[in-house]
């Protein structure tokens, strides 16, 4: 018996690795995230197999379900949105599991920043604009944010900051922002990314929240925030500059030109 910790990606059904289908497709018990993922992946749980939505269930409730399939030899799909390693609240789970001695494994899933810049079609790292990304959030009603992992200090960085669970806090995040990115800084707020009813609403940080506002958005949105989204006076990536040389790409010699010999007689 093994649980396995799936991906399910940020929200369109094709969007899942074949890995984590495939899985989801065997496995007699499918526990999942609830409105997160989408009907479609569950669908494809075999016929007979129990599915628990698991949005109600607190942690024990959540491991009991896993402890009865252990019972019974069951492999268990444990169906989490996006990528279980950011914001999924897999570690505990994977806590419990190692204390009770019960296998398992993760496959990844699409991060919804990733999905976010797709739909954009943007790169979120631009050469002397930005080469990091910031994978943060606030804290609202959910646990405290460790010291030095406040907005004010991560914005120093100027990176592109990438802002998950936290459209409800936006009026905190723009305040903490405007000082260390510019009021004129571009953002993006990104609603249900991949899902049919997604939103783009892009700004700046002086005029989001009322544009967030205006549009009703209170949940499932993701904060970007960075000149990536805005510029493109960009210096081109020496990637596939002609004058970069590495091993798939060596530079070629200069042809070696004979000297001419004594003119015969």
């Amino acid at each position: 018996m093994t649980v396995h910790f799936i991906g399910a990606g940020p929200g369109a059904p094709d969007l899942i690795t074949v890995r984590g289908l495939a899985l989801i497709r065997v496995c007699p018990v499918v526990l999942h995230a609830g409105s997160l993922v989408p009907r479609e992946v569950i669908a494809e749980a075999p016929e007979g197999a129990r599915v628990v939505d698991t949005a109600p269930l607190n942690l024990d409730q959540i491991m009991s379900e896993i402890q009865t399939a252990d019972g019974k030899g069951y492999d268990v799909a444990r169906v989490h949105s996006g990528d279980p390693s950011l914001y999924g609240a897999t570690a505990e789970q994977m806590r419990r599991l190692d204390e009770l001695d019960i296998p398992y494994d993760v496959t990844p899933g699409v991060p919804v920043y990733a999905a976010a810049a797709a739909a954009m079609k943007r790169e979120l790292t631009l050469p002397d604009v930005s080469q990091t990304i910031v994978l943060t959030r606030t804290a609202i009603r959910s646990s405290a944010m460790p010291e030095g992992e406040d907005l004010e200090t991560l914005g120093r960085s100027g990176a592109t900051l990438a802002i998950h669970l936290s459209v409800n806090n936006l009026a905190a995040v723009v305040g903490a922002l405007i000082p260390r990115y510019g009021a004129d800084c571009p953002v993006v707020v990104a609603y249900r990314v991949s899902w049919p009813d997604e939103r783009f609403i892009g700004g700046t940080l002086a005029d989001i929240q009322d544009k967030v506002k205006a549009a009703g958005i209170t949940r499932t949105a993701l904060i970007l925030v960075g000149r990536v989204l805005g510029d493109t006076d960009f210096t081109d990536s020496r990637l596939y500059s002609a004058s970069h040389h590495h091993i798939l790409r060596p530079k070629v010699k200069a042809a070696v030109r004979a000297k001419p010999g004594p003119l015969p007689r």
